[in-house]
């Protein structure tokens, strides 16, 4: 499985995210090339090494000349640099600068029908039309639920320049060749301190990035608003899910760089790449849950050991305890998938008296195990053999085999014992 991790330790943005992209083998003519499809004009693509905190990066800029109401370009040219990148309905306009951002661009009043029929009147893949169209409409609904109007009569300003539309449409080019099977983030950064618009200020995030990470892990760290729309946007529209780097074998890393050198941390979004590696199979994690009771009767353990295996406990038992007061108590451990904590906790809750129960995570190494069916005198007998690495370490028949074929035939329990491991010893590879 080839999987992508956006590491956004110092946020990200549309631009950012371009850089990362060239910045890991993304031929630069190939995404003009792709980009030339729309029906845009008055913008070039340009991208150059820079260095952020000493750290070696992509920069890509959307160099823009200022477009008429028309959306033709009409000879003035403005480095963008990284990207306003948001979307503001009625009118309403930026002035900061996220990431350190260059100057301002003329931007064009386009409605996200028009933005719409800009992506179906393209030449561009179907599935890249499909997929931009998508986020196009998910940040109509952002901008429509924090101005109290509707998608359709949202007004993109600075999202609808054609710098955006580049840096939106361009991420989903380069993320769709990348060809990846998952797409995982780490928790968003959105930067801490607020951002001036016309229409006042605001704290970071502001409320269209802030609409765009709900349910999403996000933290603030470092001066000024680090995340902007449209790296929210493409980030949380990609990522299937958020936490540390997942088990991977790194194939190449990206580094897209914003505007703003800070000499704290590099202002760079990494984009790592890598096959999925399996954990040894040997290898996993699991729970240990605890509870102590002094006042159950003792009669109900052995049916509260019962239910706790028949809802997937891995394995439990009771202690006898000297608690508080000296009066004899019983200690309840339960051995338990994290998958099945909340059914075991129900259970001890349900069957016990206990008020509270204690959970620590355990890492554990387990050897494989097959049950083997093996014939002996006395029946067909299933025999557990656990093995590491081709190696078998331990034979155990299983005792409810055993016994029931004790009970059948009426001899003795460790006969049937001894049978069925030789058996195993004896079978023909």
């Amino acid at each position: 499985m080839r999987v992508v991790y956006f590491d956004c330790a110092s946020g990200a943005s549309g631009d950012m995210l371009l850089g990362a992209l060239v910045d890991l083998g993304l031929p630069l003519e190939a995404l003009r090339a792709e980009l030339a499809k729309l029906p845009l004009s008055g913008y070039r693509l340009e991208a150059r090494k820079v260095t952020r905190a000493g750290l070696l990066a992509t920069k890509v800029d959307v160099i823009v000349e200022a477009e008429d109401e028309g959306g033709h370009g009409h000879g003035q040219t403005l480095d963008h640099g990284e990207t306003h990148d948001h979307g503001h309905a009625h009118g309403q306009q930026h002035t900061h600068e996220p990431h350190g951002h260059g100057a301002p661009h003329a931007s064009v009043n386009r409605g996200l029908r028009e933005i719409l029929d800009l992506l179906a009147r393209s030449g561009l893949d179907a599935a890249v039309q499909e997929r931009s169209a998508g986020l196009f409409r998910r940040l109509a609904e952002a901008e429509a639920t924090v101005h109290g109007t509707t998608p359709v009569d949202v007004h993109f300003h600075e999202v609808g320049a054609v710098d955006s539309i580049v840096d939106i449409v361009g991420g989903v080019i380069g993320l769709s060749w990348l060809g990846a099977d998952r797409f995982v983030a780490s928790p968003l950064n959105v930067g801490t301190g607020t951002v001036s618009m016309s229409h006042g200020i605001f704290p970071v995030p502001p409320p269209a990035t802030l609409r765009l990470v709900q349910g999403v892990p996000v933290y603030g760290a470092g001066e000024g608003e680090r995340l902007t729309p449209t790296g929210a946007l493409l980030v949380t529209s990609f990522a299937e899910s958020y936490g540390p780097l997942p088990l991977l074998r790194p194939e190449g890393t990206g580094h897209g760089a914003g505007t703003r050198d800070s000499p704290d941390r590099p202002n760079v979004l990494r984009i790592l790449v890598g096959q999925a590696a399996e954990a040894a199979a040997s290898d996993e994690t699991a729970l240990v849950l605890e509870a102590d009771v002094d006042d159950m009767s003792p009669q109900l353990g052995g049916p509260l050991l019962e239910r706790l295996l028949a809802v997937g406990a891995l394995d439990a038992f009771l202690t006898p305890v000297h608690m508080k007061k000296g009066r004899p108590g019983l200690l309840i451990t339960v051995l338990a998938r994290p998958a099945d904590r909340e059914a075991v906790e129900e259970v001890l809750f349900a069957e016990t008296t206990t008020l509270g129960v204690r959970r620590q995570e355990r890492s554990r190494t387990v050897l494989e195990r097959e049950v083997v069916s093996v014939g002996t005198p006395y029946g067909s007998i299933g025999v557990k053999v656990g093995r590491r690495g081709g190696r078998v370490y331990n034979v155990q028949p299983e005792f409810e085999d055993c016994r029931r074929a004790a009970a059948e035939r009426g001899v003795p329990l460790k006969e049937i014992l001894l049978a069925a491991a030789a058996a195993y010893r004896n079978r023909r590879p």
